[in-house]
């Protein structure tokens, strides 16, 4: 039987050890992950074809075997996320402020890694390589729990990571890959030994993980993501970025899931976005003014709350800026929601009033990506305030220690009026 606390505290005790790698043994070691990946594609692919074999007869749903596959074109998309993680800063050992209190008493701040982070994730088994890889650039130990859905693929990509961080110096158990389903509720009990608990998954689930667990949870229930196509917006440009944010890979948290439009533009608009959208079977579901202009399916209110994560679209008209703002803000998840505009000033007040980790204007929503920002890759999406918001890649993943250097400085001498600090920055 697994002893899931022991399971934690081994990989807290190698956090120490973690933390204080040089930059180059870590670079070593995300240049042996992609070579060890690229060296062993073909029983990855091997072992991820057995698992989509598995998903079609258990009958689970096509935008989880979307997320499930793992292919040439996948494998791709994560080395060249290693790559850029390799070429990024060092986000380690920043000094982020260095102040003299007072004489001979120097206070410094500095980055340091958050320690052990748990991520519990479904389906992709591509995040366990941009999870684990991101914790590695970033001074941290990873515990994964995948999903059973891609338990064959996830054990061999752990296996080929582990080998190979090893060999390049990492410390044991600097990743460790949970296996047993029943260790997720266990696992979230270990707040002595995990610092930080992302969850990838249904809302239900992550909710079930806040409301479980007294470790910090930083992450995303939902992807309810919104475009408002203003009256001033350019008719094409609408069409192509709407096209793109629905269908570019339409089992993502960032896919377009309601589309709000002006009634003065929506008669020019949704007949050329009917088509187009058909072209690329979206179900259209749309409010009683949207049904005057276009045939489609009526839209209930559940719908304008509801991630689809399949090709389905929720429209609705408003009068203007304001109502599309109040309906974002309200049934929103606070994901990544956007404006098409020719006009900059709406945008702005636009961007100001949407309560939204990423606000867009004239582009897609399926921007809002680790990778896509140059973050290397990402271990999520955080619609929270704190700590971290919107993507988090090495940025999120670290935060901050103060060293203060004295020599035999004592408060009492300064509470007693005997010394005064003169703060100054250097």
């Amino acid at each position: 039987m697994i002893n899931y606390n022991e399971l934690a505290h081994n990989a807290k005790n190698a956090s120490f050890k973690m933390a204080n790698l040089e930059e180059q043994i870590r670079n070593n070691a995300l240049a042996a992950i992609s070579k060890a990946l690229c060296e062993n594609k073909e029983t990855i692919f091997k072992e991820n074809a057995e698992d989509l074999a598995k998903a079609k007869t258990d009958n689970l749903p096509p935008p989880i075997i979307n997320r499930l596959k793992f292919d040439e074109h996948k494998l791709h998309d994560i080395l060249s996320g290693i790559d850029s993680l390799f070429n990024l800063p060092d986000p380690l050992f920043k000094k982020l402020l260095e102040r003299d209190l007072d004489e001979g008493l120097t206070l410094i701040k500095t980055t340091c890694p958050i320690g052990v982070i748990g991520v519990i994730f479904e389906s992709r088994p591509d995040a366990l390589i941009q999870i684990s890889t991101l914790c590695i650039k970033s001074g941290n130990c990873s515990i994964l729990k995948g999903g059973s859905e891609a338990a064959k693929t996830n054990k061999i990509l752990f296996e080929i990571i582990k080998a190979a961080g090893l060999s390049a110096g990492l410390p044991e158990n600097f990743i460790t890959l949970v296996e047993n389903r029943a260790g997720i509720d266990e696992l979230i009990k270990c707040h002595e030994s995990i610092d930080l608990l992302i969850p990838r998954g249904s809302n239900a689930f992550v909710q079930h993980i806040m409301a479980n667990s007294k470790i910090p949870v930083m992450g995303h229930a939902d992807g309810v993501c919104h475009i408002y196509v203003d009256k001033d917006a350019d008719i094409d440009k609408a069409a192509s970025i709407i096209l793109d944010a629905k269908t570019q890979y339409v089992a993502a948290c960032n896919t377009l899931e309601t589309l709000l439009v002006h009634k003065n533009i929506a008669e020019e608009l949704l007949p050329v976005l009917k088509s187009a959208l058909e072209s690329k079977k979206v179900l259209i579901k749309g409010c009683k003014d949207t049904q005057k202009i276009i045939t489609c399916e009526s839209a209930a209110q559940e719908d304008f709350e509801t991630e689809y994560l399949d090709y389905i679209l929720s429209i609705k008209l408003v009068d203007n800026m304001e109502e599309a703002i109040d309906h974002i803000n309200r049934y929103g998840s606070h994901h990544t929601d956007c404006i098409v505009t020719e006009n900059n000033r709406e945008a702005e007040r636009f961007m100001s009033f949407v309560d939204s980790a990423g606000v867009y204007q004239n582009c897609s929503t399926r921007f809002a990506d680790g990778f896509r920002y140059g973050f290397g890759a990402e271990v999520g999406i955080s619609t929270g305030k704190l700590h971290a918001r919107g993507p988090v890649g090495l940025e999120g993943l670290v935060t901050y220690k103060y060293k203060l250097f004295g020599n035999g400085h004592i408060v009492a001498d300064y509470a007693e009026g005997k010394k005064s600090f003169h703060f100054k920055d250097k």
